[in-house]
């Protein structure tokens, strides 16, 4: 059942956060963390070449949610430009930690997506990662999608990643299956590939051997995330 805060759902994302307990868990550094973003940074540049995107530097991209910058970093190893990457982020420290560590060209805007100004389609590409499954309310993730969708150019498209399943453990965050994004993007054309080995196991068997998730990821039943690029025509 949907959760109806009595707060706005963007004070209830920054209390939810702020009950989080920091770790180590999704260090780079870690065997998992390196394999889960290997194979999302390999599916990613399939989806590129499909469009003909093999080189990156003229597309305006925008990152939803953009944490503490770790994903644009990446962009910019994958041949995005700095001066057309942009970032929108919620929490305070996480956008002090983006400025900190990329370069001043990218554009960084703190705040609520929702209430930010951008033109209408002028982005290639609208990046959310691992965003609506943090968001509890129905109406705040469709107010979401439609700035998303309104930022998105004809030909361009969100490129989506998130885990589909909910987490028994966490009950901060909500599994985002794949009928609910065509339901939030309903005029989108849907292209979607599950990825990413269950975390939980992948944590265990990175430990013994990184191969053992290669192994394990061939069953796409232990696949939890779906990277979809949902294509405004």
């Amino acid at each position: 059942m949907t959760q109806q805060p009595s707060r706005s759902e963007p004070d209830a994302v920054v209390e939810r956060y702020a009950r989080r307990v920091g770790d180590d868990r999704y260090s780079p550094l870690k065997p998992d963390v390196r394999m889960i973003l290997g194979e999302r940074q390999r599916a990613m540049l399939r989806l590129f070449a499909r469009r003909g995107w093999h080189d990156r530097s003229g597309l305006r991209l925008l990152e939803v949610g953009s944490g503490g910058g770790a994903n644009l970093l990446e962009l910019l190893g994958l041949g995005f430009a700095p001066d057309r990457l942009a970032g929108v982020e919620l929490l305070a420290a996480r956008h002090a930690a983006a400025r900190a560590l990329l370069p001043p060209s990218v554009t960084l805007h703190d705040g609520d997506a929702t209430a930010l100004h951008l033109a209408p389609s002028s982005q290639d590409i609208v990046l959310v990662s691992t965003v609506f499954s943090s968001l509890l309310d129905d109406g705040f993730q469709q107010r979401l999608a439609e700035r998303i969708w309104h930022w998105t150019r004809p030909g361009g498209g969100v490129l989506w990643y998130d885990f589909t399943i909910d987490n028994p453990r966490n009950p901060d965050v909500r599994g985002v299956p794949l009928r609910r994004v065509r339901k939030l993007f309903p005029e989108a054309s849907i292209e979607a590939e599950r990825v990413t080995l269950a975390p939980p196991i992948a944590r265990v068997v990175s430990r013994w051997h990184p191969s053992l998730y290669t192994l394990l990821n061939s069953l796409p039943m232990l696949r939890t995330h779906v990277l979809a690029w949902l294509a405004k025509t």
